[in-house]
């Protein structure tokens, strides 16, 4: 059945689709979720491994690193796939993909393996991940239609805390610290798998899907100025989430001899989850306000986290992990949101994929050169320089907010189309 349109009571376009299936957006939101929880299990274990198979912090940076790597490739090749060929088996082959990679971490016997598992892991979540934000919002739920833009920005912070800390206390507490977490993920994934023969395909097949393949930011003509615009915020948020991620399992036993796998799990479940609450809170806030808060928060967040690791107060820490979360999820999500009501339904993959591929490249990137330098001038000045990077990227965005009118003023219009969204008023673009 074709899409039709009709006008609303305040002389906008709205779509009268066939009725959306509520089953299908949950759906769809379990499978980003677990698709991206499954990307944190490896950070709580990597003491583990750094002890059994001697690993050196370059080398488990190195692992870290590859992953985001394979995953950059994906979002530039397959990034705007599903846009052409349909959502259902761009999802099927990438959830298919990330379970491989479970079973490859189970059968790991050594660096070699992990960097394997790391980059199979790494090219199938870059796939899914574009694919997913889109479907949920072409499933986006009737009554609630900023529902789906809230999950795109809560999701992935929520993912992460999840998995990192579940993979901490399985790996604490359970047997197989070494597979069982990825036992678990990859059931879970299958079971996920299975359940999109249930979810409706709600994007037509449009030629082109081999030059989609191109390495490419598919970033739509209606969204580009504002893309400029908030890149800063997008920037920082990742940066600090790899600061969190790939510095901190190292930090916590260097600096305090806190060597509890939940320990770890927990910290960065703190900084993601505070990040995942952030967003759920701000969705009525004024988008352009909200992401203001944010990168006060980025810059506020690393200074008192860092400041109380080289005062060796664990308790201040954890505070400025939890001012850290404040502003990872602000700062990503409310440009993300304002992002997303920029596209249009046949360019939703594409532009979620550009948003992940500056996110991810500023979430790799700066834990390879951290993974460099640490063995020679050590963890906290590591850190440190670390921290004053993600400092230095939130101060500049946030300079380029307040001074300019432009960005004022583009940053206004699609804060306004988010509320129109927020309110059920939907425009067809």
């Amino acid at each position: 059945m074709a899409p039709t349109e009709r006008t609303s009571d305040h002389g906008q376009a709205v779509s009268t689709q066939p009725r959306r299936s509520v089953v299908a957006f949950w759906i769809v939101a379990a499978m980003m979720f677990i698709s991206v929880a499954s990307s944190a299990i490896p950070s709580p274990i990597y003491p583990v491994y750094a002890a059994e198979w001697h690993l050196s912090p370059l080398m488990l940076t190195g692992v870290f690193a590859i992953y985001v790597a394979g995953l950059l490739v994906s979002l530039l090749t397959a990034g705007a796939l599903s846009d052409h060929v349909g959502r259902k088996p761009v999802l099927a082959v990438g959830a298919l993909g990330v379970v491989a990679a479970m079973v490859l971490f189970v059968l790991a016997n050594g660096v070699a393996m992990l960097i394997v598992a790391r980059i199979v892991q790494g090219v199938f979540v870059g796939v899914l991940i574009g694919a997913l934000g889109a479907a949920l919002l072409d499933h986006s739920l009737e009554r609630h239609p900023a529902l789906a833009g809230v999950l795109n920005g809560a999701v992935p912070p929520i993912a992460l805390a999840i998995g990192a800390l579940s993979s901490g206390m399985l790996v604490e507490w359970a047997p197989l610290p070494e597979q069982l977490v990825y036992i678990v993920f990859g059931a879970l994934l299958v079971l996920a798998a299975a359940t999109l023969v249930v979810v409706p395909e709600r994007v037509r097949k449009q030629p082109g899907a081999l030059r989609s393949l191109r390495p490419t930011l598919g970033i739509p003509a209606s969204s580009k100025r504002l893309f400029r615009s908030v890149v800063g915020a997008l920037v920082s948020s990742w940066a600090l989430g790899g600061m969190f991620l790939s510095i901190v399992p190292s930090l916590l036993p260097a600096v305090f001899g806190v060597t509890d796998h939940v320990a770890a799990g927990g910290f960065i479940a703190a900084f993601a989850g505070t990040g995942a609450l952030t967003g759920v809170v701000i969705q009525r806030m004024d988008a352009r306000h909200a992401v203001v808060l944010g990168l006060v928060a980025l810059v506020v967040g690393p200074v008192v986290t860092l400041g109380f690791v080289v005062a060796h107060l664990l308790v201040g820490v954890v505070v400025g992990a939890v001012i850290a979360g404040v502003g990872f999820g602000a700062g990503f999500q409310a440009g993300l949101r304002m992002l997303l009501a920029t596209a249009s339904p046949a360019h939703r993959a594409g532009l979620l994929s550009a948003i992940y591929v500056a996110s991810y490249l500023a979430f790799g990137a700066p834990s390879v050169v951290a993974g460099v330098f640490e063995p020679s001038v050590g963890i906290v000045p590591v850190s440190v320089a670390y921290g004053g990077f993600v400092v230095l990227a939130a101060v500049v965005a946030l300079v380029a907010q307040l001074r300019s009118p432009r960005t004022a003023a583009l940053e206004q219009a699609a804060a306004d189309e988010v509320e129109r969204i927020a309110t059920g008023t939907i425009r067809t673009v």
